[in-house]
């Protein structure tokens, strides 16, 4: 049966604020038309990216075997479909769970990753750190196994050939600033929030300043700013809606501020919840891109199949956006 279909809606509050919920096969729409940015009829496009976030491979569930038919269904892209991308972003939590995980579990997941882009990529590919991708937050030497080293973030980094968390590059014309998301509440909490520490926020804004008429993408593990946050749990339970600082950024506020004084940010790509919406505020668009694993290879999540986004960039500034649902049933399915 297909499962493929599409639903479009549209929220206003404050400035111009707009939500759609999107799944694979829909056709791809010019960037931003709810904020009147119109694309040049003599656009070029210069880069395809696949944006492929929460793979949570495991050995379990067959989810090796899912990214493995992933990967398969993004590198079999034809002509009529646009064809292959030419740069794959892993949008964190590439792996099950490293956070409070034995040295030795955390390990073979990390090589699960590494081997199946080995053996199953040959696209380039540009990582970003998921909260599941740090192996915890404090030492701990009954887990750290003499790899001192690695805990926190420094073994995804490792594994990832990352020389920190947060950086920035540039293709075909486009700027791509990769945001580090998952910061600790304190030095007595183990959990995490969604937030820009001060020297990382003072970073992004040096390089937004740098390059200010450079198009930009920001690719972040956990939402800035989402709709779909609001679904992820009974988060209207207690009669208010109440979205966590672990679900969407708690410094949404003043990096919308941030990109507000810097418009050559188009549009800004994110994972974890595991829905799919598209934001529009301010001149800039917001797109939660569902999970590859769907339920954590359960199944859908929600209302949503395992997937992966394409994002095709054109010379003028402007994009197009579409989920894609690969073929593959879940575990409880």
């Amino acid at each position: 049966m297909d499962r493929t279909w599409s639903r479009r809606g549209a929220l206003k509050a404050g400035g111009f604020l707009t939500g759609g919920l999107l799944a694979g096969g829909i056709p791809s729409s010019p960037a931003s038309a709810a904020v009147a940015v119109s694309p040049s009829a003599a656009r070029r496009r210069v880069l395809r990216v696949a944006h492929l976030t929460d793979a949570h491979v495991q050995p379990e569930k067959r989810g090796r075997e899912g990214l493995i038919a992933c990967l398969e269904h993004v590198h079999g892209l034809n002509a009529g479909e646009g064809g292959r991308p030419d740069l794959i972003l892993a949008g964190g939590d590439n792996i099950m769970d490293a956070f409070g995980q034995t040295f030795e579990r955390s390990r073979m997941l990390f090589d699960l990753w590494a081997g199946v882009l080995k053996d199953h990529c040959t696209i380039p590919v540009e990582h970003c750190v998921g909260n599941h991708d740090v192996w915890g937050w404090r030492k701990d030497k009954s887990q750290t196994t003499g790899l001192e080293k690695g805990w926190g973030k420094a073994w995804a980094c490792e594994v990832f050939g990352l020389e920190r968390p947060y950086r920035v590059f540039e293709r075909a014309g486009w700027r791509f600033v990769v945001l580090d998301s998952t910061h600790t509440r304190g030095p007595d909490d183990h959990g995490y929030i969604a937030r820009l520490d001060d020297a990382q926020f003072e970073w992004l804004s040096g390089e937004l300043a740098a390059k200010p008429t450079t198009p930009t993408l920001v690719l972040s593990h956990i939402p800035i700013l989402s709709a779909s946050a609001y679904f992820d749990g009974d988060n209207e339970k207690d009669g208010d809606w109440k979205v966590p600082g672990a679900w969407m950024h708690i410094d949404a506020r003043r990096i919308k501020g941030l990109f507000h004084a810097h418009p050559q940010v188009k549009v800004c790509l994110s994972g974890h919840i595991h829905l799919v919406d598209r934001v529009d505020y301010l001149g800039v668009t917001y797109l939660c891109n569902g999970a590859v694993s769907g339920a954590w290879w359960d199944g859908p999540c929600q209302e949503f199949r395992g997937g992966y986004a394409l994002v095709d960039l054109f010379d003028d500034g402007t994009f197009e956006h579409r989920y894609v649902v690969f073929p593959w049933t879940g575990a409880k399915e």
